[in-house]
């Protein structure tokens, strides 16, 4: 469980930087430079990402359960996590209403993936994991949504091609997650 708490810890507090130091963010990219900042951002999330990656396969070889997971919870995880995968496409594929109505869809689909998984999974490991993701997109929507108030920004263009687009590479990224990579990549077969 260390390596997965420490690489949480990296992860998750890089990516909370506005969050909690949002002065402090400003007055680093201002000292060090844009490509200097991210350089360093990188590397600390890739660290913090592999740690999370060894140290969640660690543990899943020693589950610690912590509750019976109710019935039907695989298919509600498959649903809302096809929700977040149109949420992320969201954030990337221009000119769609998703994003030009909610502003911050990654942040939303990260917190509908992190609440599927909490609700389909029942060991100690998954309660760290993704409840930390859970937790941390909701102080992050919330910060960007404060941001969002004081500075508000400038309406974004949206088409209902940029829409359908949208949809449809979710809805695909979301059929090769779950009905090839999740088990490739993961072990887990969440559907089939």
């Amino acid at each position: 469980m260390t390596y997965l708490i420490l690489g949480l810890v990296l992860f998750l507090g890089v990516h909370s930087v506005r969050i909690a130091a949002d002065g402090w963010r400003s007055a680093q990219l201002a000292r060090l430079g844009e490509n200097t900042w991210k350089g360093l951002y990188s590397l600390v999330s890739i660290a913090g990402f592999a740690l999370i990656i060894w140290g969640y396969g660690q543990a899943r070889l020693t589950p610690q359960v912590l509750w019976a997971t109710p019935k039907g919870m695989a298919h509600l995880a498959s649903l809302l996590t096809l929700i977040a995968f149109v949420l992320l496409a969201a954030a990337y594929v221009p000119r769609n209403h998703l994003k030009a109505r909610l502003r911050h869809p990654m942040i939303l689909g990260v917190k509908l993936w992190a609440l599927a998984h909490l609700l389909a999974n029942n060991t100690l490991a998954d309660l760290l994991l993704f409840g930390a993701f859970l937790l941390w997109a909701v102080l992050d929507f919330r910060a960007a949504r404060q941001r969002d108030r004081a500075n508000p920004p400038a309406p974004l263009p949206a088409s209902a091609a940029g829409t359908g687009a949208t949809v449809i590479i979710g809805l695909a990224a979301w059929a090769g997650f779950a009905f090839w990579a999740h088990a490739a990549w993961i072990g887990v077969r969440p559907i089939g």
